[in-house]
């Protein structure tokens, strides 16, 4: 940081009663208030070099008596006393830090060359060219300070030199950089690194307010030198420096202390950065368009601005990974820890993204594959989300069914997250669980996986007879086609036996008889075998529906067993008697026979 020393006299101001004097044996005969700070000086020494001094002391009859207001002095009285010290040849620094108060309160007080050769303004604009200008830390706290003064920076050009200087530097190539620059990226030491980044202006341009910053990177962009990855990773930046609600949202924003204020500068921070994005993909990353997404609920943004953002993280949303994806929940009325809407939302922008991009075509091989890595994404996502002990079963089961068919190849992934959301939640009524395992389709996992499900207890038990079924009849259908294959297979080997000839020199049948015996033999082992598994598959189906039976008849209410047990009684006691009637009729007629015989 370059700065500039005027003047060889002791600093002998001082204060007394909240007014600002210097030490003198002259009495001092002029007055200047600014805001709530006066000034004792000297005529002799100010108005030689001040031209609105000279004007207005010119104007009073007893300038002496009547003191001069100064309110509206750029910089406050600050800026005024540097002006004054300059007047004494009291030894003052100036630098890019209060250069740009000090210039604006100099041409206020017309500190100009026209008034007297060498004055405060000719000395401040020649620092401002040849040492302000030409530095890049010296050009960025210039601009920097111009916030506090815009309208009197902007009308001095210096808003626009600072700018056109900032961006010229980075527009330069990196290996010409020889100047000083603030790099503090995790990893990094310049030691280790001989060539200068790319990226290496971007933490110094953070400090910059969102005006000033939006106007180097449009003016940047407009440019179209440095690619769109380059000004995504400054945006990035500055968003990571300016809204710490993107790594820590439950204390942050989520607090009751942060004020409507800061909620609204925040908002047009994020707002401001998103109408920044350049269009093209991978421009920033998809995880930090979702970090983006996941604070824009609470700070309020337009819906212009969330619709932006879930497209834009939609299309890149093949590239997210599940860190990316755990976004915690903002809302206060929501008791889950993360936000499973959010996601579905992306989640769900993406799949209409696809059907326009590729309408009807299913066997769009790029089409296949980006759904089916966002499958395994959800899938991936599903398994982190289960072991929080709020979250829904509705939630869970929506978010896994917003995934089409024909993401998932198998089911392996999407098991894994049931069987931990079972674990964690044991308490799960017969309804939660039936609904959650109805995602699940038996025949899309692995023999391993399979083997797995049918020993876990935390399934229902109508989850694991279908498992039982379909293993059944898989292996009944594998049975068939092996035993197929062996018939085939003895056929054809027989075919190509070499024949044999009798002692009389004629072909010999046995081999033939042999095998025609053997594959009756097996045809009919194969039949009984195929039975078998025919009644085995017909087992487990009749116990599949004795399960939906009972299902059904304990949801039937106690009155109406009751009656049925009353009805059963009843027919017993009717039947009971009759076959008691019957048998005494055919005794009597018996012993009424025995009798006329006599």
């Amino acid at each position: 940081m370059k700065f500039m020393k005027l003047g060889t006299r002791p600093d002998t101001f001082y204060t007394e009663q909240a007014t600002r004097s210097l030490v003198s044996d002259v009495q001092a005969d002029l007055v200047i208030k600014i805001n709530d700070t006066t000034y004792l000086l000297h005529k002799s020494s100010l108005l030689p070099k001040c031209g609105l001094l000279q004007r207005l002391c010119s104007d009073s009859s007893d300038s002496e008596n009547v003191p001069l207001d100064l309110h509206d002095m750029p910089g406050g009285a600050d800026a005024f006393e540097l002006c004054a010290k300059f007047c004494y040849g009291v030894s003052i620094n100036i630098s890019a830090h209060n250069f740009v108060p000090a210039l604006c309160a100099a041409k206020l007080l017309q500190m100009n060359e026209s008034i007297e050769k060498g004055n405060f303004v000719g000395k401040l604009e020649a620092f401002f060219s040849s040492c302000i200008l030409e530095g890049w830390k010296d050009s960025i706290a210039a601009l920097q300070a111009t916030d506090k003064l815009p309208e009197w920076s902007e009308n001095l050009g210096i808003t626009r030199k600072c700018i056109d200087s900032i961006i010229e530097k980075i527009l330069t190539p990196p290996p010409q950089v020889k100047w000083s620059y603030t790099y503090t990226r995790p990893g990094y030491t310049r030691k280790q690194h001989h060539s200068v980044p790319k990226d290496w202006w971007t933490e110094d341009v953070s400090d910059l307010n969102i005006d000033l910053f939006r106007c180097i990177i449009m003016a940047i962009r407009s440019t179209y030198v440095l690619p769109p990855q380059l000004i995504g990773e400054a945006l990035h930046v500055y968003a990571c420096k300016w809204l710490p609600g993107i790594t820590k949202l439950k204390n942050s924003l989520g607090s009751a202390a942060i004020t409507e204020e800061s909620k609204a500068i925040n908002r047009k921070i994020l707002e401001t950065i998103v109408s920044m994005i350049p269009a093209d993909r991978g421009s920033v990353s998809a995880g930090f368009l979702l970090r983006l997404l996941s604070i824009s609920g609470p700070l309020g943004v337009s819906p212009v601005t969330k619709t932006e953002l879930v497209k834009r993280a939609s299309i890149q949303f093949e590239e997210a990974t599940v860190s990316d994806l755990l976004c915690p929940s903002t809302s206060s009325l929501d008791q889950n820890f993360y936000d499973t809407e959010l996601v579905q939302a992306v989640l769900e922008s993406f799949l209409k993204f696809w059907k326009r991009l590729y309408p009807g075509a299913v066997d769009n091989r790029s089409l296949l594959k980006s759904i089916r890595n966002v499958g395994k994404l959800i899938d991936s996502y599903l398994q982190v989300v289960a072991r929080d002990d709020n979250m829904p079963v509705s939630k869970f089961v929506s978010l896994a069914e917003t995934v089409p068919a024909i993401g998932r190849l198998e089911h392996d992934d999407l098991y894994q997250a049931i069987n931990i959301y079972l674990k964690v939640h044991p308490d799960l009524s017969k309804a939660d669980k039936k609904r959650l395992c109805g995602i699940l389709e038996c025949q899309r996992l692995t023999p391993e996986v399979r083997a797995h499900a049918v020993k876990n207890e935390s399934l229902p038990l109508r989850t694991v007879v279908q498992l039982l079924y379909f293993e059944q009849e898989k292996d009944s259908m594998e049975t068939t086609s092996s035993k197929l294959q062996k018939s085939h297979d003895l056929l054809l080997g027989a075919k190509m036996r070499p024949v044999t000839r009798d002692s009389h020199g004629k072909r010999s049948l046995m081999n033939k008889e042999e095998v025609t015996r053997r594959t009756s033999h097996a045809e009919d082992r194969e039949k009984g075998q195929y039975k078998a598994k025919q009644s085995d598959a017909k087992l487990a189906l009749d116990l599949e529906r004795k399960m939906v039976i009972r299902e059904d008849t304990e949801e039937i209410g106690s009155e109406k067993l009751r009656v049925a047990k009353e009805e059963r009684m009843s027919s017993s006691k009717l039947d009971l008697d009759s076959k008691n009637s019957i048998q005494r009729a055919r005794s009597k007629k018996s012993e009424h026979g025995r009798q006329k015989g006599r």
